[in-house]
């Protein structure tokens, strides 16, 4: 005796009948409340609801489920993986690639916002303005190259004796060639040549062929940095200078410049150049700006009537038709540049001396400010020059040879 009633199955078992196995029990059976099974997963959404989406999708407007659901579809389903593919390259049309490059004006209109804020106690003369700006644009053109594009070649163009010239060099050999030239400014400031004590009256051809002859090994990129301090040096030497030295002579050989017009023909010079560079390694290359652009044009138009007189003096132009007492006004062309940095300026055309007039005017010439500054920079040949012209068709040439004869090497 166990103490234990016993019950009918332990009888049947113990008598040696089968034994009863217990059944399965439910999942509700084991689980209370705090463990209820997981819901069943969510149909994917239907092809119509996923269509939907693609504008959404295309637009990277979708939650991450959605675009999860989007993508799988377009793996499966032809007609939405066109219409995505059509709708993304929309996209991309509202919303243009832009340069990584920093804008070519970014430097001096930083400087002038700073200077708005802070005016500098030495300020740079507004007429080195332009130098100050041309170099800094060239310097940063310059500053990723690498060996192979110190060494691309770069084709020199001005125009002389009725026809274009061209001399080929590097890249390193143009900045060379800029730092000999301004080395001219340099020296009539009173600051190291950086060719040395040399002989006076050496004209900025002279100075580069020594330049490029004094080395027995190729220009390379080691012509940046003097290039550089001689530039900056220079903005700081006239910063400095006070009121009075614009007017200081600066002698080209041939030629002499008053400092702020040697500043002024320096920016165009350094652009042009710069210009050149650009070309030869393939990169985009603007314009300078509209005020700076506009003070180089005057500069070459200012220049015109001594250019015209030394090309009749040498008899390649035509004689003057009625020489007139300095100050007295004579015949005139009336020369419009049009575009970015334009105006219109009279050249008088048979003495530089004669005060143009509007009213003794019998030529016209209308140009475009870069294809102006393209023809004075030697880049275009005067027969090329798409001008607008009417009047006298021996004046109108005869100025446009002058202006293509103000370049040089």
């Amino acid at each position: 005796m166990n103490g234990r009633a016993e019950s009918p199955d332990d009888a049947y078992e113990s008598s040696g009948g089968p034994v009863r196995i217990p059944g399965p029990r439910g999942a509700a059976d084991d689980l209370g409340p705090q463990c209820a099974p997981d819901p069943l997963p969510a149909p994917p959404p239907s092809h119509t609801v996923l269509k939907s989406l693609l504008g959404a999708w295309a637009l990277a407007a979708c939650s991450a489920e959605e675009t999860q659901a989007v993508e799988d579809h377009l793996t499966e389903c032809a007609p939405c993986a066109d219409e995505a593919l059509r709708l993304r390259d929309a996209v991309g049309l509202l919303h243009p690639e832009e340069s990584l490059d920093l804008k070519p004006l970014l430097r001096s209109r930083v400087l002038e916002d700073c200077l708005g804020k802070r005016p500098a106690r030495i300020p740079v003369p507004v007429w080195a303005h332009p130098y100050d700006t041309e170099t800094a644009r060239l310097d940063a053109l310059l500053q990723d190259f690498g060996d192979a594009e110190w060494h691309t070649p770069v084709r020199l163009k001005w125009f002389e004796e009725e026809r274009r010239q061209t001399r080929r060099t590097t890249v390193a050999g143009v900045i060379g060639h800029l730092l000999t030239v301004d080395g001219l400014v340099a020296t009539a400031l009173g600051l190291d040549d950086p060719l040395g004590p040399r002989a006076p009256g050496e004209g900025p051809t002279v100075r580069t062929e020594h330049f490029w002859k004094a080395s027995p090994h190729p220009t390379t990129r080691q012509v940046r940095e003097p290039w550089r301090d001689q530039g900056h040096t220079l903005v700081r030497t006239v910063s400095f200078a006070g009121r009075g030295v614009a007017e200081l002579a600066v002698e080209y050989g041939a030629f002499a410049l008053p400092l702020g017009d040697a500043f002024l023909e320096r920016a165009f010079e350094c652009w042009v150049h710069a210009w050149d560079i650009a070309e030869a390694v393939d990169y985009p290359y603007d314009p300078p700006s509209g005020p700076h652009l506009h003070g180089m044009i005057d500069l070459a138009a200012r220049l015109l009537p001594g250019a015209l007189a030394e090309r009749r003096r040498s008899g390649r132009a035509a004689p003057a038709r009625g020489l007139v007492a300095a100050g007295a006004p004579g015949r005139t062309l009336h020369l419009e540049i049009e575009g970015v940095g334009g105006g219109g300026w009279d050249i008088a055309l048979d003495s530089p001396a004669a005060k143009p007039s509007p009213e003794h005017t019998v030529a016209r010439i209308a140009l475009d400010g870069v294809e102006f500054c393209q023809l004075a920079a030697g880049h275009i040949s005067p027969e090329e020059a798409a001008a607008g012209q009417h009047g006298d068709r021996e004046a109108i040439r005869d100025v446009l040879f002058a202006a293509a004869s103000l370049s040089r090497l």
